[in-house]
């Protein structure tokens, strides 16, 4: 007796086979290398040298062991 497989997505098996076979991190990435096809396809992110980015405010450093302040990390701004 044949049973019926119920979805949460209205689009059915197809589409949800299709978001897990995809890149997940290379929105971001300057290069983007795929190995293989099907379930045993790889994804390589390349994110090339300089493409660093500051996530954030600079850290305003911790204190020495007197705990006097030492001031930010990135003082000149390099990253």
């Amino acid at each position: 007796m044949p049973q019926e497989v119920k979805y949460k997505s209205v689009s059915g098996p197809e589409e949800i086979i299709n978001k897990r076979m995809r890149n997940s991190g290379g929105e971001e990435a300057d290069r983007t290398i795929k190995t293989g096809d099907g379930v045993r396809r790889v994804y390589h992110n390349i994110h090339l040298s300089g493409s660093a980015k500051q996530h954030g405010p600079d850290h305003k450093g911790e204190g020495d062991i007197f705990g006097r302040p030492r001031g930010p990390a990135n003082r000149r701004g390099e990253i």
